[in-house]
């Protein structure tokens, strides 16, 4: 626009919306700043000589970097690729979505396609194609969650709190970090005890540097991790000295020990950190997902993760999020498929991006919700907190979609978040280590963030976690601990997740592990979609869970609550035209003051009665007070009014409040003004149309009375408008002629 033009207000309001915090750019193929099918990225090719890789994705092999090698000599399936030559891209994207190609089939395919050939294919899908092929190639039958448990303070009582309640909630996972690295196995032990207080065979975490990590994975502190990140460029990959062999080494030494372990990876990290080579996102994502598989990893992170918002920032990054989680499933990874670092400003947007996950369903549909408010989440700031838990279970509900998060009353929440952090208390008495005090509990139990908590020494909890590694502290002593201080099924649960280590079941791919010990996984519950009618269906006791939200009402108390109380109205007999010129009528609907006492915002039937006759009399004019039997319809009850009043002017009432002001002389469906916003009506309100009703009786010059809204009056209230109108509906008598009342008072 020219400076100094006169803005729309209509742009300005909108500049200042949530959206408008946020940077969106054209496409820079050069810096990666390109979802998929950049201009850079090379085309397809794989030249196997002699049963040897000499060729990938147009470099030979004394040009392969690293990736390259790695991919060349574990990743690619010889055979797989001579059946894979023979196909297009688009006979390959067909068999994704065409549900006669049994997961089986596609997974053996994709052991043979290379990353750029993954790439191309997945750029044909469309995103709600990608949606579907996703749901089929889901590892695991059923989806689950990933919580994460994290605060400010590093509490230990609030850690066990907030771990028990994600368990409790069914999350099949937790994982923490620390804001001091020192704190690693305070908070690895805090998580531990919490989450087996919530439920036993919760998975648990610690996200800290490797050696730490692992030294923590082998004293039995943490069951999982997911911290080995890959990256799909050489010079962003080896920075640090990291190389596809050194992580594959370091995801056999968690295995090994019977610690399940995920990689982690994400387009646009290359972009983020200048390495991207001039590579689009979802070719490079391609690269680092055929490197975890060769790895021999059972599963990955991946979805843009801490860079999905640059991901978003570019054109169809969202649907390249969505492409990078079906080849992951494509790959036969579990899929744990982001949707934990903040995505947007927009809720529309998160939203948005969140369906491509929650709807198909992956292995793991967040890879870390926040369990606690967003100001306690160390891990950046969570996409989805715990002031949006019921959200997320309403929209399960509202889709009849299982996406891992349970109902639980609150008695039931507050109950297992004080035993947790009682849990812990003992713990820390038992190991020696700086007591968790009764106020550190009850704040934990009750209150929302760690601000509400006392402070801790610090630097005591610091040099007491050093002492537990110093001294070889183990999920034994832990145990230990918990049994001698009357914690024993918290004690049993703990020896339960060790046992699971030694039988190693849960290092399956897409493995969790439920209450009684029994570990699902892609080998014994398997993701058999193959059309409408097979695969996971959320119904039976599961549905039946997740639909009964604690703040569903039933809809035979709201109707109770209208009808409480004493009939208001008595009926008089047949009502007669009236020849009275100074008369009002009012005319009610076939419930009002009888089956229904009261309007849908609460004010009873005789109140409202009242305020209409005072406004008429106010107004000059005298009310007379009927019934029309025959019609529940507003403008039926106003016109057939109209119809017996001496003055040809009646005020047509429902029992939910809605009203008009009608004329005998008008059509039916037309009138002289009409209160549909009923829930915004007061007595006041009521008043003012009683008035307006007697001055045009008496020809009097009226203006109406003035308009009121409500944009979400429908959403708050259409389920108890159907109520209300259902029940007075049920009081129609057809063809009745309407009959005086009077009222009982």
């Amino acid at each position: 626009m020219p400076q100094n033009a006169r803005r729309s207000e209509r742009f300005v309001s909108r500049e200042q919306r949530e959206l408008r915090r946020e940077l969106l750019v054209s496409p820079y193929p050069e810096l990666g700043l390109v979802a998929m099918d950049g201009p850079n990225d090379p085309d397809p090719s794989l030249v196997v000589e002699d049963g040897r890789v000499v060729e990938i994705d147009g470099r030979r092999e004394p040009d392969f970097d690293v990736i390259d090698h790695f991919i060349a000599r574990y990743g690619i399936d010889v055979d797989a690729a001579a059946e894979a030559e023979v196909l297009t891209d688009e006979e390959i994207a067909r068999r994704l979505v065409d549900v006669d190609c049994p997961r089986d089939q596609l997974v053996r395919l994709s052991r043979g396609l290379t990353p750029a050939r993954l790439a191309r294919v997945a750029s044909r899908l469309d995103p709600v194609e990608t949606m579907f092929a996703l749901k089929k190639l889901r590892a695991r039958r059923a989806p689950a969650n990933q919580a994460h448990v994290t605060n400010l303070k590093d509490n230990p009582a609030l850690l066990a709190a907030d771990a028990a309640e994600a368990a409790a909630r069914g999350f099949a996972e937790v994982e923490t970090t620390v804001g001091v690295s020192r704190y690693a196995p305070l908070n690895a032990i805090a998580i531990l005890v919490g989450a087996q207080t919530g439920r036993p065979g919760v998975m648990t975490q610690c996200a800290v540097e490797e050696r730490r990590n692992l030294d923590l994975a082998i004293r039995g502190l943490v069951t999982y991790a997911e911290t080995l990140s890959v990256y799909g460029t050489e010079p962003v990959f080896v920075d640090g000295d990291d190389t596809p062999w050194s992580k594959a080494f370091l995801g056999s030494a968690y295995a090994s020990r019977g610690v399940k372990i995920r990689f982690t990876s994400g387009g646009g990290s290359e972009a983020l950190m200048g390495r991207s080579l001039g590579y689009s996102m979802l070719y490079l994502e391609a690269r680092c997902l055929a490197a975890v598989r060769a790895a021999g990893s059972q599963g990955v992170q991946n979805g843009s993760i801490s860079c999905v918002a640059l991901a978003l920032a570019v054109p169809g990054g969202t649907r390249e999020i969505l492409a990078e989680n079906m080849i992951a499933a494509w790959l036969d990874l579990e899929v744990a498929s982001g949707n934990d670092a903040i995505a947007s400003h927009s809720e529309i947007r998160k939203t948005a991006k969140l369906m491509g996950q929650f709807l198909p369903g992956t292995d793991f549909v967040t890879s870390g919700y926040s369990v606690m408010p967003r100001y306690d989440n160390m891990f950046g700031g969570g996409n989805y907190d715990a002031d949006d838990l019921e959200e997320w279970m309403t929209v399960q509900r509202d889709w009849q979609v299982d996406a891992g998060i349970e109902p639980a009353a609150e008695a039931d929440v507050v109950a297992v978040r004080e035993r947790a952090a009682r849990a812990i208390q003992a713990v820390f008495e038992g190991l020696g280590l700086p007591a968790v005090t009764d106020a550190e509990i009850e704040a934990a139990t009750y209150g929302s963030t760690s601000r509400d908590l006392p402070d801790r020494d610090r630097g005591a909890d610091a040099e007491a976690a050093d002492g537990l590694l110093a001294a070889g502290t183990t999920s034994a002593d832990v145990v230990r601990a918990l049994d001698e201080r009357g914690f024993t099924e918290v004690a049993e649960a703990i020896v339960g997740m060790q046992r699971q280590r030694v039988s190693a079941d849960y290092l399956q791919t897409a493995a969790v592990i439920d209450a009684e010990g029994t570990v699902h996984s892609a080998v014994n519950d398997p993701n058999l979609y193959a059309g409408p009618g097979t695969g996971y269906r959320l119904d039976g006791a599961r549905w039946e869970l997740l639909q009964s939200l604690p703040y569903v009402v039933d809809p035979r108390k709201l109707l109770e609550e209208a009808a409480a109380g004493e009939p208001v109205v008595v009926e008089a007999g047949e009502a007669a035209v009236s020849e009275r010129a100074d008369e009002v009528v009012v005319a009610v609907g076939p419930a009002f003051g009888d089956a229904l006492r009261a309007t849908i915002n609460g004010l009873s039937h005789a109140d409202v009665l009242a305020a209409l006759c005072d406004g008429i009399r106010a107004g000059g004019a005298e009310p007379r007070l009927v019934r029309v039997r025959r019609s529940s319809d507003v403008a039926f009850v106003g016109h057939d009014g109209a119809l017996l009043s001496g003055s040809g002017i009646a005020l047509g009432l429902q029992s939910k409040g809605t009203a008009v002001i009608h004329r005998s002389d008008l059509q039916t469906l037309d009138n002289l003004e009409l209160f549909g916003m009923s829930p915004l009506y007061s007595l006041d309100s009521y008043r003012a149309m009683g008035q307006n009703a007697a001055g045009y009786a008496l020809g009097h010059a009226v203006g109406p009375v003035p308009t009121m809204m409500d944009n979400y009056a429908r959403a708050k209230l259409i389920v108890k408008t159907t109520l209300l109108h259902a029940r007075e509906t049920a009081a129609i008598v057809p063809g009745a002629p309407a009959v005086e009342l009077r009222l009982t008072g």
